[in-house]
């Protein structure tokens, strides 16, 4: 299991296009994908889950990803934050 903890440094943050794209690529890989926000977790393989936690520019969030495809996982899904 990995956690990275990261700033968002997407203009609009993880609003509407960006949660989109970045939902679609967190479901390509086998492993299970958290987003840890304050005190809320959610799967970030959920549009409904992402789009609650109103994510913007410069906020810092957690990746939990455990899987066995986790590393290239979080590889990938930093570059898009």
């Amino acid at each position: 299991m990995i956690e990275h903890e990261v700033t968002v440094h997407l203009e609009e943050g993880l609003q509407a296009r960006a949660a989109s794209h970045f939902v679609q690529e967190a479901n390509r890989f086998n492993a299970n994908i958290f987003i840890d926000k304050g005190h809320k977790r959610i799967n970030a393989k959920s549009i409904m889950g992402l789009m609650s936690l109103a994510i913007f520019r410069g906020e810092r969030i957690t990746l939990i990803i455990d899987g066995e495809d986790e590393g290239d996982a979080l590889t990938h899904l930093l570059k898009l934050l």
